[in-house]
């Protein structure tokens, strides 16, 4: 089951970044490409006053951050394990 779900575009450097990080330390994501999926694209812009803003990551817990470094991202997934 993924600890979170990542809001992206194929064309996002900071994504892909983000993705290869957490692909590093085997932290599980469920991935979902805002051009492709307006639904998402409307969840995004709902959590980011307006905004396609991406990476949009949403962990299990239904919090959400807004292109957020990885170190905080696996701390927030650590506390959720615990």
């Amino acid at each position: 089951m993924a600890d979170l779900t990542m809001y992206s575009t194929i064309w996002c450097g900071y994504c892909r970044r983000l993705k290869l990080q957490m692909d590093q330390a085997g932290i599980a994501y469920s991935e979902v490409d805002i051009e492709r999926d307006p639904d998402a694209a409307r969840f995004v812009e709902s959590v980011n006053g307006g905004n396609q803003t991406v990476p949009t990551v949403v962990f299990a817990d239904g919090t959400a951050m807004t292109n957020p470094p990885f170190a905080t991202v696996a701390e927030k997934v650590a506390d959720l394990a615990a």
